[in-house]
């Protein structure tokens, strides 16, 4: 397929070195922070210890310059992508700080752990500690438990779909609406056997079908782990009484397709779902500058979410 030149330039933007990942996963970490510009502080910090847990799960706290004075108070909590191997609040901060304005939110960013040092469930269960405490508590950030909202993209997307699952089941609380931007929800991205859109976009659009595969061998603790729905869960066989759900997913991106098929089935299990796709985007597309098109388009797309106008 062929791409147009705003394209190759947020191709060329967003890419990063074609190398072995499961060999160079530690290096890629630093590049990608590294490669994250400069930023004034401007986002306060919150460590302290979960309930239950023996660690402290850094988050990061970011404000909005602004909010109307008919807009109530919202909460956004954010998973980084990264393939549950890269990324972190540092190499976030740009997202986070721009997610925070566009949204008129309070946007809490979660260092969760990363594989394969701390494989599966591990950095799951540090967002669904973080997730409980914001919601058992709200006066954490004098909110409303209707204006809270988990919110990640990619492998960030998949955990946040996670944690919405795991909430159901433990019966702790209910995460109220989520929004999940080009989400990984399967556990198979073979070019013989996943979806078209793996074979379509997994070989000249920044994330291979081989990356996204490398990534989830270093995730996995076993194979499985790969019949987990926590882990891929448009495996699950019960999706049914999942929160009001927005998925935003990019044309040219491998994870197309099953993120498309994941709101699908959220909708045949009788839960309220928004889809849109993203014309000529690509995986990642979130991190560009704030004037990319692509960018200014979700936020409006995300903020008639958070109204509940759409």
């Amino acid at each position: 397929m062929a791409i147009n030149k705003a394209m190759r330039i947020a191709l060329k933007a967003l890419s990063y070195p074609d190398f072995d990942i499961k060999k160079n996963y530690k290096l890629h970490r630093q590049i990608k922070t590294v490669a994250s510009p400069y930023l004034k502080p401007r986002y306060t910090i919150w460590d302290h210890k979960i309930a239950g847990t023996d660690r402290e799960i850094p988050v990061r706290i970011f404000l909005p310059k602004e909010v109307p004075e008919d807009e109530p108070n919202r909460v956004l909590i954010f998973f980084h992508g990264g393939g549950w191997v890269t990324g972190n609040i540092d190499s976030y901060s740009n997202v986070c700080d721009n997610m925070a304005n566009q949204t008129a939110s309070l946007v809490v960013s979660v260092d969760y752990r990363l594989a394969p040092e701390y494989p599966f469930p591990c950095g799951l269960e540090d967002c669904y500690r973080v997730t409980r405490e914001i919601y058992l508590d709200t006066s954490l950030f004098d909110v409303e438990r209707d204006n809270i909202s988990i919110i990640g993209d990619s492998a960030g997307a998949n955990l946040s779909a996670a944690v919405s699952l795991m909430a159901r089941d433990r019966g702790e609380f209910k995460v109220s609406q989520q929004i999940l931007i080009y989400p990984s929800t399967n556990n198979d991205h073979s070019d013989e056997t996943g979806f078209p859109s793996i074979r379509e976009n997994g070989k000249d659009y920044l994330l291979t079908s081989k990356r996204i595969r490398d990534y989830m061998d270093l995730y996995i603790s076993s194979d499985k782990d790969l019949d987990n729905p926590y882990l891929a869960p448009l495996i699950s066989n019960d999706l049914s009484n999942q929160p009001r759900t927005l998925i935003i997913t990019a044309e040219y991106d491998p994870l197309r397709d099953e993120g498309e098929a994941y709101a699908k089935k959220l909708y045949k299990n009788g839960n309220t779902v928004e889809l849109h796709r993203m014309k000529d985007a690509l995986h990642g597309f979130i991190a560009l500058p704030k004037n990319f098109a692509h960018v200014k388009r979700s936020y409006e797309i995300i903020n008639k979410f958070l109204r509940n106008e759409s």
